[in-house]
């Protein structure tokens, strides 16, 4: 036998071939609740059912988050989520992210959904959000020609600017065609070049404003270079629109008073701007003069003739001055030549009594001088060690003795010694 699986590749291959279907990957399905038990692990198991079919499914506890009321049997609900095997098993079921009640509840989920994957793209963010300018000269907007929306619109607007000019793009805001017929009206205005586009419609029902709510009106009011205003239904309504768009008004008048200026406040503004740039001119004008008053005066001040008259008064006292310092300089020199002269002659005075003085000490040394007595005969004996021989006691036979005379030294050997009568005597 050729081609024999076992039961879990067979099971594995259905799963594959589940994995692959981009439809079972996100799936809305309607049917009547049948076998709903909540387990105690938080997880709901059920069957759905019609009149020719059933299928299992399961909501784990992680996604009942996803599921506003409590399931009952009989109830007529729409699951969304994804069809896939349990290999265990080789049995497929419905694994449930969302659960709605049938009927509205259909529209909310295809709301919710696409609310949350617009958002994931980046398109309701604050960075994408262009400005309304303050003041504009052309509005378009982009409703019905009949109907409440566009004479609130062109009531407010004329009444706020008598002269603002309006462009209506006729569109179909309701059933089939709609969101179509929303895109065009949204790009030829933008292409016209309006300065503000509004779009919106009256109230009504979820599916009479499903138009705003269109994957295909998102995308454009997106890419519009043109600021817009969404203004769809009444103050509670709220659609996709409303997210991508640069400005949510709660209502169509409403947002005529956000995009159109008040002309008469403008009026009152201009006023208010041009008293307040006459007072400060004025005031500027009051400084200027009180500055170029003060510079006349400052300027006569330093004129040519004003300047002269100043350097000769200061020459003057500067020529005063100089006298009066060098009279003063002169006298001190004269003074401090007198004072000189008085110290250089008792300077002389000193020096000759200091040298009279030198001269006797002179005198009394030359006689005290060793040197004098030599001259008359005498001399100086010393040792071999330079110690001078004052007695014969120090003295041997043989010594060798220095001499001092005055013209000279002489090295003698003494033969003998012979002490005094003194000597003996004693």
């Amino acid at each position: 036998m050729r081609n024999v699986y076992s039961v879990s590749q067979v099971n594995r291959y259905i799963k594959s071939m589940f994995a692959e279907d981009y439809i079972l990957h996100s799936i809305y399905v309607r049917g009547e609740v049948s076998n709903c038990k909540y387990h105690s692990s938080g997880h709901i198991y059920f069957t759905l059912k019609d009149a020719s079919g059933t299928i299992s499914c399961v909501m784990f506890a992680g996604r009942r988050r996803g599921l506003s009321f409590r399931m009952k049997e009989g109830d007529q609900v729409i699951a969304a989520g994804t069809v896939d095997v349990y290999e265990r098993d080789g049995r497929y079921q419905l694994y449930a992210d969302r659960i709605v009640l049938d009927g509205v509840g259909l529209l909310n989920a295809r709301y919710e959904e696409l609310k949350r994957r617009l958002e994931e793209t980046g398109m309701f963010d604050e960075i994408y959000k262009k400005p309304i300018p303050g003041y504009i000269q052309t509005l378009g907007v982009v409703t019905a020609p009949t109907g409440a929306a566009i004479r609130d619109i062109i009531n407010i607007s004329t009444r706020r600017n008598p002269y603002i000019q309006i462009i209506l793009y006729p569109a179909v805001v309701q059933g089939d065609g709609a969101a179509a017929s929303i895109c065009e009206g949204i790009r030829k205005l933008d292409r016209y070049g309006v300065d503000v586009i509004i779009i919106g419609r009256g109230g009504g029902s979820l599916e009479d404003l499903w138009a705003f709510n269109e994957e295909s009106v998102a995308e454009a009011v997106f890419e519009c270079g043109t600021p817009i205003i969404s203004a769809v239904g009444h103050e509670t309504d709220t659609v996709i629109s409303d997210y991508v768009a640069d400005l949510r008004a709660p209502t169509p008048s409403a947002a005529a008073e956000l995009a159109v200026f008040s002309y008469e406040q403008f009026q009152s503004d201009l006023d208010a701007f041009e008293r307040r740039l006459r007072g400060s001119m004025e005031n500027r004008i009051f400084h200027l003069r009180r500055s170029t008053e003060s510079l006349r005066r400052e300027l006569a001040h330093l004129s040519p003739a004003s300047r002269i008259r100043d350097r000769r008064m200061f020459a003057a006292q500067c020529e005063e001055k100089l006298n009066t310092s060098m009279a003063r300089r002169i006298d001190i020199c004269r003074r401090k030549a007198d004072q000189s002269e008085r110290l250089q002659s008792r300077m002389d005075r000193k020096l000759t009594d200091a040298h009279n003085q030198m001269r006797l000490y002179a005198a009394g040394l030359e006689q005290r001088s060793p040197l004098a007595k030599l001259s008359g005969g005498y001399g100086y004996v010393s040792d071999g060690s330079g110690r001078t021989v004052v007695s014969v006691d120090r003295v041997r036979t043989g010594d060798i003795l220095n001499v001092q005379l005055r013209d000279g030294r002489l090295e003698t050997e003494v033969k003998s010694v012979h002490p005094g009568d003194a000597k003996r005597k004693a």
